[in-house]
């Protein structure tokens, strides 16, 4: 797509591409307000336990309740994203994550805050609900863009999920300063009804999938085997579970970095967990950039490489815009990371399989994140937050390395290679 003289224009052909298409762009809009409010929320959430419940294992266990039920319900609700309409699935899951976010601002408005039994089962609701929306999201992408445009609808809508997660904190560090903690959870609840408003204008061009009589646990039994049948498939997913084990989760350790080792307030730790979300935003136009030059499976280790190196780094930091500026960088080598393997194994996979695919990306994507975070919080409660991290670098830069020596493991994960999605059988 051009603009009509034949040059390619930001969102006709260029690294804004998706944006072309009306209900993406829609969606998109809708949806990033909404997680604006949930990153509000998390950021108001995570400083809340560390100062109220003081402990980075209960951080962890918050952060568990929320992401946990990932791992044992989305084999399931990734088959309904195969089997029903996808857009009603997710406005179903975007209600009652609503609920629960008002729920939770009620608890803190009737401070209740303190009662660790109230707040684990509202964010439990969240995330159940969460689990039951997110395969169908992922697996609805395709069906807003054309296929040539497929990496950039998924990396743009990793960066705005990322961008919210820069613009959430540093809201809700000002909700924290000059509010209470209740207000922040109101926000996001509020925050909810943009992204519902979104999902009632689009209507996704390819409809809704064929119904079909197979029983639920073989219809998940199939998509396992779909993707067992490809080792490439299999061996970027464990590389992805280990890199959310032991890269991503360190955001849960953010609270003690800033307040332990920093001695900051509640303004540099939503600057410091939004750097984070700033990275992502630079690094969706640069997965774009770079898919152009390089094949897939490359970028996937380079970015596992920087992902462990920059790691370190953040350990060892104990300057504060040190830190903020190397947790931008860890923002931008995971979205590179897990943006591009979300659309190998988007982009080599049939229709009818999309839903079960992502479902097991998005098990050992955020499945597998709380669990890596409860571990490494309860070593930096045990040892130090520092030796917390550099572990977590270090099993990066392991992955990293076995990528680069045995590149064969994962050889298939080039997009450009699937113009035609890997047949069922």
């Amino acid at each position: 797509m051009t603009d009509g003289t034949g040059r390619k224009t930001l969102c006709h052909g260029g690294v804004l591409s998706a944006f072309g298409e009306r209900d993406y762009a829609v969606l998109w809009s809708g949806a990033f307000i909404s997680n604006v409010g949930t990153w509000v929320q998390t950021a108001a959430l995570l400083w809340l336990v560390k100062n109220v419940w003081q402990s980075n294992s209960w951080v962890g266990a918050v952060n568990m309740a929320n992401f946990a039920p990932v791992l044992l319900l989305v084999p399931f609700s990734g088959s309904l994203a195969d089997r029903y309409n996808r857009r009603k699935l997710i406005l179903a899951g975007q209600v009652v994550m609503m609920l629960g976010a008002f729920a939770l601002a009620i608890a803190a408005s009737a401070g209740l805050v303190s009662n660790k039994a109230v707040v684990m089962v509202a964010v439990a609701v969240i995330g159940i609900a969460f689990a039951f929306n997110f395969p169908a999201w992922q697996a609805m992408l395709p069906d807003l863009v054309r296929h040539e445009d497929l990496l950039n609808a998924i990396s743009l809508s990793s960066a705005q999920w990322n961008l919210a997660r820069f613009v959430g904190p540093v809201i809700g560090g000002v909700l924290l300063t000059y509010f209470t903690y209740s207000t922040a959870f109101y926000a996001n609840a509020v925050s909810f009804l943009f992204v519902i408003a979104a999902l009632l204008l689009i209507h996704p061009k390819r409809g809704v999938m064929a119904r079909t009589t197979q029983p639920v646990f073989s219809h998940v039994w199939e998509g396992w085997r779909y993707v067992g049948r490809h080792r490439w498939m299999v061996n970027v997913l464990i590389a992805m579970g280990v890199v959310s084990a032991f890269g991503f989760s360190y955001i849960v350790l953010i609270p003690a970095v800033v307040k332990d080792e920093l001695g900051r307030g509640a303004g540099a730790y939503s600057l410091v967990l939004g750097m984070t979300g700033l990275g992502a935003v630079i690094g969706a136009p640069l997965l774009t950039l770079l898919s152009r030059r390089f094949k897939e499976s490359n970028i996937i280790k380079v970015s596992i490489l920087a992902l462990g190196l920059l790691l370190l780094a953040f350990a060892v930091s104990r300057t504060y815009w040190l830190t903020c500026v190397i947790s931008t960088g860890l923002g931008c080598s995971f979205l590179v990371t897990g943006s591009a393997i979300n659309s190998v194994l988007q982009g080599c996979s049939t229709r009818e399989m999309r839903g079960r695919v992502v479902s097991l990306y998005i098990m050992v994507f955020v499945g597998i994140f709380p669990l890596g975070g409860q571990l490494l919080a309860y070593i930096s409660d045990v040892r130090s937050t520092p030796f917390s991290l550099v572990l977590g670098g270090l099993v990066c830069l392991g992955v990293a390395s076995v990528l680069i020596v045995f590149p064969g493991l994962i050889r298939g994960a080039v997009l450009k290679e699937c113009e035609e999605p890997i047949p069922v059988a």
